[in-house]
């Protein structure tokens, strides 16, 4: 049986909340009550079958067609399952996502797989600032599971994260792993922005590029060649291509831990050639 599919028919006027229509919530709902389900974009709540050519199908693989960045809040709360994306999504993609497989073949807007605690997270795009962090106010960013990115990421990459693993291809923005308390972020592009782990009290931020400019406060440990890098890229083999073509060069990185403004513990790896 093939996936159940949503083709966008035009893109909303305004944003439209896509939060209803996850595998979870759509298990054992016949395709003419789901064309029923009202999703609420500005002041209105529209049926989904007003905005979507929908082709019945398995709830459990969900297919978005033709997207737009106006689609937020795709796949939050999800627990099981496969969504995909084909085209772009809005914000708050992934929020509090548990469970299954999420995929966007598109860029992603800010707060993407913000306080993700399990499943998996994959972009072929960009995505925005505060990916796999924590929404304003709150103290807990992403607690579990494995993110993917394939293009660039914005600002405050992992905000607050305390586990889990974020894996960027491309170049990140500035402040990435602020305020982390645990987890592995590792970024493969060519540069960073400024201050990488600003207020960091644990974890680990592996960068492959140049630091536009770094924090005073994190202490110079030298270089290194840390045993554990072997067994943490054993584990990731096959997540990114990108990262299986660096695995076989040396793992010799010079390494710096703080943020000691915070009292922090945390390290940054630079991995270079």
């Amino acid at each position: 049986m093939s996936g159940l599919t949503f083709r966008l028919k035009a893109a909303p006027p305004w944003r439209l909340d896509m939060s209803p229509l996850t595998p979870d919530r759509l298990s054992g709902i016949e395709a003419r009550a789901i064309s029923k389900i009202a999703l609420l974009s500005g002041n209105k709540r529209i049926p989904a079958g007003d905005l979507f050519e929908i082709a019945p199908g398995d709830p459990a693989d969900i297919r978005i067609l033709d997207s737009s960045d106006k689609l937020d809040f795709i796949g939050r709360d999800m627990r099981g399952g496969r969504l995909t994306v084909e085209g772009d999504a809005g914000v708050y993609c992934g929020l509090n996502l548990g469970g299954g497989e999420l995929i966007v073949r598109g860029n992603v807007g800010d707060y993407a797989a913000a306080g993700m605690s399990g499943g998996r997270f994959e972009a072929s795009g960009n995505v925005g600032g505060h990916f796999g962090g924590a929404l304003p106010g709150d103290m807990r960013g992403m607690s579990g599971g494995t993110a993917i990115v394939h293009g660039r990421s914005g600002q405050r990459l992992g905000d607050r994260m305390r586990r889990g693993t974020i894996i960027v291809e491309g170049d990140v923005g500035a402040y990435a792993a602020s305020r982390m308390i645990a987890g592995t972020i590792i970024a493969l592009g060519s540069a960073a922005g400024s201050y990488p782990g600003f207020g960091m009290k644990r974890g680990t931020l592996i960068l492959r590029g140049e630091v536009e400019r770094e924090l005073p406060t994190f202490a110079d440990c030298g270089r290194h060649d840390l045993a554990f890098l072997n067994l943490l890229l054993l584990q990731l083999r096959s997540i990114s291509s990108r990262l299986d073509q660096f695995a076989a060069q040396p793992k010799i990185v010079h390494r710096r831990v703080g943020d000691q403004a915070s009292g922090g513990k945390g390290e940054i790896l630079a991995w270079r050639e």
